[in-house]
């Protein structure tokens, strides 16, 4: 994996995932009992960077966490993840309250806790440690996401955003400024209005006319946009067990292909999507992605 030169920072969130085994997820006036109760290491920025270092790039995180949240560092060096740019403040830890059910769907109730308290000095001090190139993965479940976007803009480096949980104000973002975008077809659909992929493509390529575009469709595979090629990538087949950190597995795997060539997206693509079938048949988030190795 030396051929892998850019740097890379998620810089995003750090959650403690409560994971909930249940038979179906609970509804509305009811209440039901779970078989079973993890706590994990999780949040979409920790799960991407773990994705990412065990496909074999050179990445850093950088968030905040309550002192309720040291332990996680652990876990991500353990994975080989740099942690030098992780905080650590007064309030709590983030959190994830993650129901999965009997044909492994999830629902998912997020605390935003510290990952709520980005600071703009902060961010600057973290991207001085960074280069014109170097990759910067973000996603929504932080805040100061724009003056993110605008601070590495400004830095030429690669912006890759994953709109999620998508909001309206996403889309003030200053997303012509991005290089990929990367989301399932909920969020194309939450962002475009439209319900068919060719025209979602269509319209966020309106959207994000420089970026290149990454659309997931969980079992029915993936398609990607950039410099006016398509190609698409169906799933593997696969038994799912728990599919919580899927689309943070099929984010870290595209990239680490990208970030050798940005020429070899069928590749990518293809690679991404076998990882994501591997971690969707094991039970939990950051444990369950593979290593690059078992692909």
């Amino acid at each position: 994996m030396s051929n892998v030169y850019k740097k890379s920072l998620v810089f995003g969130s750090l959650n403690i995932d409560y994971v909930y085994q249940v038979d179906h997820c609970v509804r509305p006036g009811e209440t039901i009992s779970s078989t079973s109760l993890t706590y994990n290491c999780g949040g979409k920025g920790t799960n991407q960077a773990i994705a990412l270092a065990k496909a074999g790039a050179d990445v850093s995180i950088a968030g905040r966490i309550g002192e309720d949240g040291i332990w996680m560092k652990e876990v991500c060096e353990k994975y080989g993840v740099h942690t030098e740019e992780m905080m650590i403040t007064d309030r709590p830890t983030g959190k994830a309250i993650i129901q999965v059910d009997a044909e492994g769907q999830n629902c998912i109730l997020l605390y935003a806790g510290a990952n709520k308290e980005q600071k703009q000095k902060d961010i600057t001090k973290v991207l001085d440690h960074f280069e014109a190139g170097d990759y910067l993965f973000l996603q929504n479940e932080i805040n100061e996401i724009p003056f993110l976007i605008r601070e590495g803009y400004n830095r030429n480096m690669k912006i890759v955003l994953n709109p999620s949980p998508f909001k309206p104000e996403i889309m003030n973002y200053g997303l012509d400024k991005l290089d990929w975008l990367i989301l399932n077809e909920i969020e194309a659909e939450q962002m475009t209005g439209e319900k068919k992929p060719v025209k979602m493509l269509e319209k966020l390529q309106n959207i994000c006319p420089e970026a290149g575009i990454v659309l997931t469709f969980g079992a029915d595979g993936a398609m990607c946009i950039k410099d006016g090629k398509k190609h698409w990538q169906s799933s593997f087949a696969c038994k799912a067990i728990d599919t919580t950190a899927a689309g943070d597995t099929f984010t870290g795997y595209f990239f680490s292909e990208i970030m050798k060539n940005e020429e070899h997206i069928a590749e990518a693509l293809k690679f991404a999507a076998r990882a994501a079938s591997i971690t969707v048949s094991r039970q939990g988030a950051a444990e369950s992605i593979p290593v690059y190795s078992e692909l």
